[in-house]
């Protein structure tokens, strides 16, 4: 009976001490997630509108909103294995003992303690028609490019994409690299086994890293609109106009039922990426079990 009574007191103890947190997650996330549901719905604002599809049907019918959805699929598609590779690459470069190892993890985690305004500053200064880059194209003799207004930008986009948020993806991978027991390595030499085969061993005991690495890709590469906003303004290039573009375009004409739905759209599309990755990522481990 005290065990039962010590074990209620520590449970109201518990939800006493996430109470706040619980109830600041329910007020600026949960209840407003729920209202821009309620809003897609509904062809006016504050419930006195009739409940309708018409929101969704006139996102489908949009050719801005298509374009939108288009770019930002398309760039996570590229972006996440981009990203995914050339950290897991620099992850097991930097597992080895080389010179200046030390100085190049503190450089890889740098981006992510810097402000996103100082690194767009940075960017616009390499990429600005009289910055840098243009400047060193022209003493090469070759003629100045409009960076973000050509079939470049998402070039340049994906080029900020991983040189912000490689650094914490390859901690993620040196953390998995740390944690595998040196041992395997040891027998799969005493087996005669070639570097493929440790890479394969490698690969399978770094399957939770990758797991997360590619969860917090796919999630990041969603985030880009920041750095993208800065650098190229309300109404970029097409091939950089994305989800958030757009939402921030339904945002300024105060369309909140188009807004809510495209997020709506947005919210579930990300929910099934996440999903079907959790899915194949037991199906994965019960598989090597």
């Amino acid at each position: 009976m005290r065990f039962y009574r010590a074990a209620g007191k520590e449970r109201v103890a518990a939800f006493c001490f996430l109470l706040p947190s619980l109830a600041g997650f329910a007020l600026f996330y949960l209840i407003p997630f729920g209202q821009s549901m309620i809003a897609s719905f509904q062809d006016g604002i504050g419930g006195s509108g009739s409940w309708t599809f018409a929101n969704y049907e006139s996102l489908f019918a949009s050719s801005s909103f298509r374009k939108a959805a288009a770019n930002t699929f398309r760039f996570m598609a590229v972006s996440v294995p981009v990203i995914l590779i050339l950290s897991l690459g620099l992850a097991l470069l930097l597992n080895r003992r080389i010179y200046f190892r030390n100085w190049l993890r503190t450089a890889y985690v740098l981006p992510l303690v810097v402000p996103v305004a100082s690194i767009v500053l940075v960017w616009q200064i390499l990429f600005d028609w009289n910055g840098v880059l243009n400047a060193w194209m022209e003493q090469l003799g070759r003629s100045r490019m409009d960076w973000m207004n050509s079939g470049a930008a998402p070039s340049v986009i994906m080029l900020i994409y991983v040189w912000k948020n490689i650094g914490y993806n390859v901690v993620l991978f040196l953390a998995g690299l740390q944690n595998i027991p040196e041992q395997y390595y040891e027998i799969a030499e005493l087996e005669g086994a070639g570097r493929l085969r440790k890479f394969e061993i490698t690969l399978t005991y770094l399957t939770p890293a990758i797991f997360l690495v590619v969860l917090m890709s796919v999630l990041n590469s969603f985030k880009v609109f920041r750095e993208t906003y800065l650098v190229a303004g309300d109404y970029p290039h097409d091939s950089i106009y994305t989800m958030q573009h757009y939402m921030n375009n339904m945002f300024l004409s105060l369309d909140i039922e188009k807004l809510s739905a495209a997020a709506m759209l947005m919210a579930a599309a990300i929910l099934v990426l996440v999903v079907t990755m959790f899915r194949t990522e037991r199906m994965y481990r019960s598989y090597m079990e």
